[in-house]
């Protein structure tokens, strides 16, 4: 492998992995507070893909009920992304609110809320299915502006070109890792959101809302994952209602990699994963999954907690 290679395939892998970190903290944000895993979370990246599009002015296709229909403005790239970040967030907050919030004040079982949250994510993809079609939709032309189609990071005599793309994606998976850290770590509604996580009964007592925080919770998650579905979306286009399924599995892959709960382990795994990903050869890029699901295996058996977990200590 040749040294211009090996750094673009290093560039690529902090790019994608990037990306599976951002996505992957959705579910990692979720499982911390209520200690389940929201299986309607890979529905709302696609549904951040196709707000970002149409956001943009991209029209349907010749299928479903909205055939032909385009928004009457278009937004930028980095507006667009934002708006369909909150967008995504807010239809986090109704899955909380008509998905997990009723079983939760009941008292069901953690694994009923798994199943509604399956049933959930099987709505929005029909849904989308419905009114958009099952064609593919690729991103408006100049959706960076003027910005070259590639950078070239090298030198003239020894280029290594770069897709712009690539760097929109790991620039904006940066910013997006930074906010969060600092949402988190420094603000007061960080601090309640980790009392919630650690204890509600507690935090309540304190004069914590824990329902409050859980909405929280699940609007950053889901602006996470449309951001998320925007960014991949952008790079390979939108793979129809679907789009958002194998990214899923990929992030459980990323949290069980990293360990579940553990929002630096969340970053690790998803980094990992990418960088693995990007070395894989081409004529075995069929593949990928397989292998990131190889070492996902691997590190149960090896590390069951995972890179940065902790080990549960059950009381008797």
């Amino acid at each position: 492998m040749t040294l211009t290679l090996f750094l673009q395939n290093i560039l690529n892998g902090l790019s994608i992995g990037g990306v599976y970190a951002i996505f992957a903290l959705g579910y990692t944000l979720v499982f911390s507070i209520l200690g389940i895993i929201n299986f309607a979370h890979g529905a709302v990246f696609t549904l951040g893909a196709y707000f970002t599009y149409f956001l943009m002015g991209g029209a349907t296709g010749f299928n479903g009920l909205l055939a032909n229909a385009k928004l009457p403005f278009s937004l930028p790239f980095g507006l667009a992304t934002l708006v369909s970040g909150v967008l995504a967030g807010l239809v986090g907050v109704a899955i909380e609110r008509l998905a997990f919030r009723p079983l939760r004040r009941r008292g069901s079982d953690p694994l009923l809320t798994v199943v509604s949250s399956l049933g959930v994510a099987l709505v929005i993809v029909n849904v989308i299915q419905y009114l958009v079609g099952a064609e593919n939709y690729t991103f408006p032309a100049g959706a960076f502006g003027n910005l070259p189609p590639a950078v070239n990071f090298g030198t003239a005599e020894n280029p290594i070109p770069i897709r712009t793309v690539q760097i929109v994606i790991f620039l904006v998976s940066g910013v997006m890792l930074a906010i969060l850290t600092y949402l988190i770590n420094g603000t007061k509604y960080g601090k309640a959101m980790r009392a919630v996580a650690e204890d509600a009964t507690t935090s309540s007592l304190l004069g914590i809302d824990p329902d409050r925080f859980i909405v929280l919770t699940f609007f950053v998650s889901s602006f996470l994952a449309g951001v998320a579905g925007t960014l991949v979306g952008s790079s390979v286009s939108i793979a129809g209602p679907y789009f958002g399924i194998g990214f899923g599995l990929k992030g459980l892959a990323v949290i069980v990699l990293g360990g579940l709960g553990s929002i630096p382990g969340t970053v690790v795994g998803g980094l990992v994963i990418g960088l693995i990903e990007a070395f894989v050869p081409g004529e075995y890029s069929a593949y990928k999954d397989a292998i990131a699901f190889g070492l996902l295996f691997i590190m149960l058996l090896v590390r069951p907690q995972g890179l940065l977990g902790r080990k549960i200590i059950q009381k008797v």
